[in-house]
């Protein structure tokens, strides 16, 4: 089990539950725009929030953002220990800094000491556009070389005294990510944040992310997660969702499964799984749905649902724990069918 590091109001690793992070795509100086981003991103599940650090103007916003959100705010640092200090003494709740491009030792220092008066953690994040020039000659872009990266930037957080300390090694390789991570889990207790980086627009993203985030989580590596998409963050927090609750990690929603259809399916069924996906996305509550397409992909292949629909020639049966419930005309089943699921979610 890994460490328990607390980020603002919430704890990561230490047998606490995967958190799921974004990162606003708007510039953090322009204050109104960040905080509605960061207020949707709220409003979809997100855990904690990451802000671009580019200057001075950033650094000073991120005072205005933390008074505006309840979500821990993640400074992130690239090429300047300055800003990293400016940042911190600006109220973040945790500093993201890569090993690879903020400098030597004495940088490493004076951001650790910032750390320390603030008693905030660290993220030290390695990818393969930033490993450490020593590595990369020795290693090549590989595994082992973001692991080593991450490592000395960490051994050098901890000679001077810092010890909360998240790491991240981050590839847009699906096969990479997944070695780096195993071989970093196996020789660190620090709390992981995983995710694949560059991933691309949204069906990329989602792909490599389940691929590679969802095998990492079934082995239990993985602390807190981000699944990098280009374009709209909310979609990174919702993807991220329904990685969790695919591999099991989240049990409070409702879970819709269908069948895929076929020539023995007479009505709308596949038109009515996306109504039904869509109406219950924002349920907390543990239940399954089934949207099956006939009698022989319905009740006997969906008993376990705590509702669920199939058709049958001009007639459906909406059947609950598997027994069926009521039997109503094909051009009748979304509308009462809806109006079952509604109850149920309602309950």
């Amino acid at each position: 089990m890994s460490k328990k590091v607390k980020t603002g109001n919430i704890f990561i690793g230490g047998g606490e539950s995967v958190k799921i992070q974004s990162m606003c795509t708007v510039k953090t100086s322009r204050v109104d725009e960040a905080c509605a981003q960061i207020a949707a991103l709220g409003a979809a599940g997100c855990d904690i929030v990451r802000v671009s650090v580019l200057d001075e103007a950033d650094a000073a916003a991120i005072k205005i953002l933390k008074a505006n959100t309840e979500m821990p705010v993640v400074a992130d640092i690239h090429f300047s220990a300055r800003l990293a200090v400016a940042a911190i003494e600006a109220g973040c709740d945790k500093v993201r800094v890569n090993p690879g491009n903020i400098g030597g030792e004495d940088k490493i220092k004076l951001v650790a000491d910032c750390i320390k008066a603030h008693g905030i953690p660290v993220r030290v994040g390695s990818n393969t556009g930033s490993i450490e020039k020593k590595y990369l000659e020795k290693y090549g872009v590989s595994a082992v070389s973001l692991v080593e990266s991450a490592l000395g930037g960490v051994a050098m957080f901890e000679k001077f005294g810092v010890n909360d300390i998240v790491i991240s090694v981050k590839a847009s390789s699906v096969p990479l990510t997944y070695g780096a991570y195993k071989l970093l889990a196996s020789k660190t207790d620090y709390p992981l944040h995983i995710g694949v980086t560059e991933a691309g627009t949204y069906e990329s993203a989602l792909v490599k992310s389940s691929a590679a985030l969802g095998a990492l989580l079934l082995e239990g590596v993985g602390d807190t997660m981000r699944v990098s998409v280009t374009g709209d963050p909310v979609r990174e927090v919702y993807a991220a969702r329904s990685i969790l609750r695919a591999v099991g990690l989240d049990k409070n929603f409702a879970e819709v499964i269908s069948c895929p259809t076929c020539g023995r399916c007479m009505w709308g069924s596949a038109a009515l799984a996306e109504r039904v996906q869509d109406a219950v996305k924002n349920c907390k509550k543990p239940v399954k749905i089934a949207v099956m397409g006939c009698v022989v992909n319905g009740p006997g292949e969906a008993a376990e649902a705590d509702i669920g629909i199939a058709g049958a020639g001009g007639y459906c049966v909406i059947f609950k724990k598997g027994r069926p419930f009521r039997k109503i005309p094909a051009e009748l089943a979304e509308a009462e069918f809806l109006k079952e699921v509604g109850k149920l979610i309602d309950d």
